[in-house]
Order: C-alpha cells, then sequence, then structure tokens
C-alpha cells in the first residue's frame, strides 16, 4: 500500500481558448471502398475445367495494356501481365445469380445488364499499378469491377496479391490513401467492388517459370449498356470513388477496349439458383 495519503479528486473546468492556427481541425477523410468476396464460385469441376482451358490457350495470350487518361495512349506502362478476351455463358449465370446479393451488400443500386471479361495470366514480376478501371466503362459511379482467381494447388506462384486502397479527401483534393486492403488470390473465389475504387496487383514470383504455375484471373468489369445518371439512394461512398476516379477517365471518352474484350449481355438472375443467405 502507498505510504502516500489519497488526495480526493477534484473537478476542475477546464476554460474555452483559442486554438491557434496549426491547431484548428483539419479533417481528412478516409473512405473504404465496399467489397464483396464469395468462396466456391464455380465449384471445382467447373473452376479446374476453367484453369486447364487458361493453360491449353497459352499461345494465344498477348501483353496487357493500359491507357493513359491525357493523352489517350496505349502503352504497357507500370503493367506486366497477359491477357486473353474471352466470353463464358456459364460464367455470365453466376454472375447474375449473385449480383443481386453482391449489391446489396455493397450498397449499390444501378442497373447492371452487361460485363467485360478477360483471362489474366501473371507470371515472375507480373504486377499492375495503382488505378481505376474507369477506361473500362461508360459510368464509373455505377459499375463493379469483380476478380475471379484461379491456380493450381499447391499454388505455384507468390505474392500476387489484390490491394483495394482507401480513397481520402482533403481540402477539396481527392485521391488514393496509403491505407489499403489485401484480397488473397485464393482459387475459385471472387471478390467484387466499385470500377472508381483505386486498386493495385502487387508483384508475383513464379520459381518454375511454368505458364501451368502464373497466377490466372478472369478480371471482369460490369456496368449498364448507357452512362445514366447514379441513383439517388446510391450510397454517398460511390459518388466519392467516382470523383477520385473521373481524373483517370480518358478525356474522349470510352471507345474499342484497349485490350480487346467485347461486351456480352447479362441474363437475369434465375429464381431457382439465385444466391440468397438466410436471415434467420
Amino acid at each position: 500500500m502507498s505510504a502516500h495519503a489519497m488526495e480526493p479528486a477534484m473537478p476542475t473546468e477546464i476554460g474555452p481558448r483559442t486554438l491557434p492556427f496549426t491547431d484548428q481541425w483539419s479533417p481528412m477523410l478516409a473512405i473504404p471502398a465496399p467489397v464483396c468476396r464469395l468462396e466456391n464460385f464455380l465449384g471445382a469441376e467447373r473452376a479446374d475445367a476453367l484453369l486447364e482451358y487458361a493453360v491449353s490457350r497459352q499461345a494465344d495470350f498477348s501483353a496487357g495494356t493500359v491507357v493513359d487518361p491525357l493523352s489517350g495512349q496505349v502503352s504497357h506502362k507500370g503493367r506486366d501481365s497477359l491477357v486473353l478476351p474471352v466470353t463464358s455463358e456459364v460464367f455470365s449465370r453466376h454472375l447474375a445469380d449473385c449480383l443481386p446479393l453482391v449489391q446489396e451488400v455493397l450498397g449499390h443500386q444501378a442497373p447492371l445488364t452487361q460485363s467485360l471479361t478477360v483471362l489474366t495470366a501473371h507470371g515472375e514480376g507480373g504486377h499492375y499499378g495503382i488505378h481505376t478501371d474507369a477506361t473500362r466503362v461508360r459510368d464509373v459511379s455505377t459499375a463493379l469491377s469483380a476478380v475471379y482467381y484461379l491456380h493450381r494447388r499447391p499454388r505455384g506462384f507468390g505474392g500476387g496479391q489484390l490491394r483495394l486502397y482507401d480513397t481520402t479527401v482533403h481540402n477539396g483534393t481527392v485521391r488514393p490513401a496509403d491505407s489499403y486492403r489485401i484480397v488473397e488470390p485464393e482459387h475459385d473465389t471472387i471478390v467484387f467492388f466499385p470500377a472508381g475504387a483505386f486498386h493495385e496487383v502487387i508483384p508475383s514470383t513464379c520459381p518454375s517459370g511454368r505458364f501451368a504455375d502464373y497466377r490466372f484471373t478472369l478480371t471482369t468489369w460490369i456496368s449498364g449498356h448507357e452512362a445514366t445518371p447514379a441513383p439517388s439512394d446510391l450510397s454517398p461512398v460511390w459518388h466519392w470513388l467516382a470523383r477520385a476516379a473521373d481524373h483517370t477517365r480518358p478525356v474522349e471518352g470510352i471507345g474499342r477496349d484497349h485490350d480487346g474484350a467485347t461486351p456480352a449481355t447479362l441474363p437475369p438472375a434465375h429464381p431457382a439458383t439465385r444466391l440468397t443467405v438466410s436471415r434467420t
């Protein structure tokens, strides 16, 4: 026990004072992008068949490209990956059946009617620097990005995680934050997030150098047929992300996809297979 006498605590009023300029409240918002991740998306049999198909098409892949938002020029700057534009009725049906639930999770109500899809492959040093997907869609304020992962088991590559950055708002400036979340590239999983969110693929390694050991994805951009005003009840987060992504959009708008992907119409969700979550 202390030898010092215990003094009773007495309340003290802290008087008001004017804060110096350097102590004024200077808020910087850090807005996390909403994200939805689903496991066992296609199921083991379909996932393995798709992986086998991707490996069999090695000779048809080409170098992935990026678009400079100022000049509209297409290049490979900041990106090292292989791409192959594809369409798949089976994949489109799975997307359509899960989208109502995904939109509910993400706070998104805009109609989604079409998709663009490419197979991607990342080997040794494969990466994609910080970017948004504003070059892929007509209306970045309502479009979704989705990344479906495929790989051999055990995994033949390292790295290749998706970094999904927060967006900061400060003094009228909107930009990617230093903070981010990591999404692991797990086989037969898919992750959805706003197309306006800043994200990157960190460099991967592939010790064997074999194409079959690469990190594969089906990367998909989901949107409406035309640019339409965002719904009034759309979450404010989507508006902020669209504002941040606006300067990454080519000044001349969206034309043909720079990786050669072609739009595919999404079917309506089927009542018998539509993904739902029990609320009981």
